[in-house]
């Protein structure tokens, strides 16, 4: 039997069909009618799937000792079977019931504001608008918050500020339909494979290719320019192409005109800032071709029709929003927006950040990105409230915090000072260590609910599997029931037609019955009668339909400033992923024809370096906020002098022990992007 179904890993979201037999997958591929995929997998699209019947996947309630010994009056009737020396196995409605108790001592002791929500990203739209809700309606907290806190929030930050709306305004296909593309900060062969192979087969048709990175990528290859740019100068470089712009009066004069507002202001500030002049570059060792190379990207911008993608090689920095504003800005000085084949595709990174985010998972926004009567902690905030003893319990949906947030230092501190910490997860690991219960609950592949991709596609995954484990939406239920009679749903699409309701902006017309007969191409969003593929076409998503311009001057810091003192930087540090595996691989290592592949984080170290780390094979790392464990080293010619890159998906390797509170701004996205570090 052949089922279809969506990937639910990178934000590319491609349709899968699995070929089953007596309940277990036999073979996994792509439709060859596919929309996004395009018949095509990725390794991970592949052989992700694995996992399901991998022997250490949960498939219980669980409660730890020490939760039972602390909290004796919830246990006295009830005999609980040892799962290993940390946990108890515990029926889930017994887990459910005392959860709910739990919860209600929490609140009536410390009141609700000391209970806080994070995650959801993980899993279908349908858990994550029920995690908001439980949190907002049921607990009567406001903090929420999610994974794009670590990844995309500079991105709808600086696209909802200049252009009203924080999603990509193509669809991934209008790479086909245009002349130029600019990536930056995005490894797209590595991070997005599937929409990586339609840029390649559009550079081989004469395509124009722009690449900026602070390392050589496998894209570099094939770009007729790439520019190796200095750490944290993302926000510089794109000013600097903005000016050169204007400079030559290649600015599409009609478009701003009719359709932006600020523009002379922005004009003025940009023309008048030092740090925008492309030839400071022309004076700084190892960087003197850039300025020629911005002048061609500012011509092609401005002479093509261009789609410009970045990944979090902008968003994770200091400056994330602001960068991603001045991304908009070059869309709306050279008129490529609101078109086919021209716009704006910031690549999310997982499979339903995107829809999470669209469903309210976040402290300053409901569903369909209305305002909260009050708006609730960041995750940060949240840690460092837990850390004061102002946050007393988490719900933890399917987001390994305890491994992908910066400072974990002081993440663990936080989750050691909880009363109650509540994890939904497919697998042990390092978040669960910390766990009062933790939820054996379905995967993607298991469960039917709206996903939906980094170009605003929905799609309704079904289960190409049946399990008895719950869905994330079940425990909420479980628990919710016993805290507030009426929180009570008895399938997905019944949340679904409620969430149709509550944003009806943009999933109005997005019925399950709509979407199961579009199963294969999806929907994008806004959906009323029919879907959306192209945004901004007559009016941006402002309040009075105009786009704005809002100039930031670029902050001297870091490695620019000790290039600028001539000095040679030693050593800074960015990190990234790898094509076999995701996020934090809890999944991907339980698949085997995955992790085998890359079984530990390796140190990519530049050639030039070679004789500074002559006769190690490992090196531990360490900033000022902590230090990594030993990672092997391998040198690359694709790296400059003073610069070192890492992957962060092993556990073990204590990557994001190197970073600490620094981050955006505006959203507090952590700076995972560059930190100054020590070979010890």
């Amino acid at each position: 039997m052949l089922i279809e179904s969506v990937c639910t890993y990178c934000g590319v979201g491609c349709d899968v069909v699995a070929e089953v037999e007596e309940n277990k997958i036999q073979r996994f591929f792509a439709h060859k009618d596919g929309e996004v995929s395009q018949g095509k997998l990725c390794i991970k699209g592949k052989y992700g799937w694995e996992y399901l019947e991998h022997p250490k996947r949960l498939r219980n309630a669980l409660v730890q000792c020490r939760f039972v010994e602390k909290n004796p009056h919830f246990f006295s009737s009830l005999s609980l079977q040892k799962f290993n020396e940390d946990f108890y196995i515990i029926p889930y409605e017994k887990a459910y019931k005392i959860v709910a108790a739990k919860l209600q001592e929490v609140v009536q002791n410390h009141g609700a504001d000391a209970v806080a929500a994070i995650g959801g990203a993980r899993t279908s739209c349908e858990s994550g608008y029920l995690l908001q809700k439980f949190a907002r309606e049921i607990i009567k907290t406001p903090h929420v918050d999610n994974c794009a806190r670590v990844c995309h929030s500079p991105s709808l930050k600086g696209m909802r500020a200049t252009i009203g709306e924080g999603a990509a305004t193509n669809p991934f296909n209008d790479i086909y339909k245009t002349e130029n593309l600019v990536v930056i900060g995005s490894n797209t062969t590595e991070a997005h494979p599937i929409v990586a192979n339609r840029i390649m087969d559009v550079i081989k048709k004469g395509v124009s290719l722009h690449v900026i990175d602070v390392r050589r990528i496998t894209l570099s290859r094939f770009a007729d320019n790439h520019l190796s740019i200095p750490f944290e100068t993302n926000l510089m470089v794109l000013n600097m192409i903005a000016r050169t712009i204007l400079e030559n009066g290649w600015e599409d004069k009609e478009f701003i005109q009719k359709r932006c507002k600020n523009f002379e202001e922005y004009k003025e500030a940009i023309l008048s800032d030092e740090w925008a002049d492309r030839d400071i570059f022309a004076h700084i060792r190892g960087y003197e071709d850039l300025p020629q190379k911005i002048e061609q990207i500012a011509y092609d911008l401005a002479h093509k029709k261009s789609l410009i993608l970045w990944g979090l090689g902008v968003t994770e920095h200091l400056d994330g929003s602001y960068a991603v504003m001045a991304i908009t800005h070059l869309a709306l000085l050279t008129g490529n927006i609101g078109k086919e084949g021209a716009g704006l595709m910031p690549l999310r990174g997982q499979n339903n950040v995107q829809g999470t985010c669209d469903m309210g998972m976040l402290p300053y926004y409901l569903p369909d990105y209305k305002k909260p009567a009050v708006e609730g902690l960041m995750t940060p905030d949240i840690m460092n409230a837990a850390i004061d003893g102002k946050i007393k319990a988490i719900f933890n949906m399917g987001e390994d915090i305890a491994h992908i947030h910066p400072n974990q230092t002081k993440v663990k501190k936080a989750l050691k000072n909880l009363d109650l910490l509540v994890v939904n997860e497919l697998f042990m690991n390092e978040i669960t260590k910390y766990a009062d219960f933790v939820f054996g609950v379905k995967s993607a592949y298991e469960k039917e609910g709206v996903y939906i991709n980094a170009e605003r596609r929905l799609h309704l995954s079904q289960p190409l599997v049946t399990s008895q484990l719950p869905d994330d939406w079940e425990v909420l239920v479980g628990i919710g029931c016993y805290l507030d009679g009426k929180f009570d749903y008895k399938a997905s699409q019944e949340i679904w037609d409620e969430v149709r309701e509550v944003a009806r902006d943009r999933f109005s017309g997005a019925s399950y019955e709509k979407l199961k007969k579009n199963r294969l191409r999806g929907m994008q969003w806004p959906i009323h009668n029919k879907g959306t593929p192209i945004l901004h076409t007559e009016s941006f998503r402002t309040k009075d339909g105009y786009g704005y311009f809002r100039y930031k001057q670029y902050e001297l810091r870091g490695m620019m400033r000790e290039l600028l003192q001539k000095r040679d930087p030693h050593f800074y540090l960015t990190t990234g992923r790898i094509l076999a595996h995701y996020n934090n691989a809890a999944q991907t290592k339980a698949c085997p024809s995955l992790a085998k592949r890359y079984e530990e984080d390796i140190l990519l170290v530049s050639e030039k370096d070679r004789e500074f780390f002559q006769g190690r094979d490992r090196v531990v790392l360490e900033s000022k906020y902590g230090r990594s464990h030993p990672l092997k080293i391998k040198f690359s010619k694709n790296i400059k002098r003073g610069t070192l890159y890492v992957t962060f998906h092993h556990a073990k390797s204590h990557i994001n022990y190197l970073f600490g509170d620094e981050a955006d701004s505006f959203v507090k996205t952590a700076r995972f992007k560059s930190v100054k570090v020590k070979i010890v």
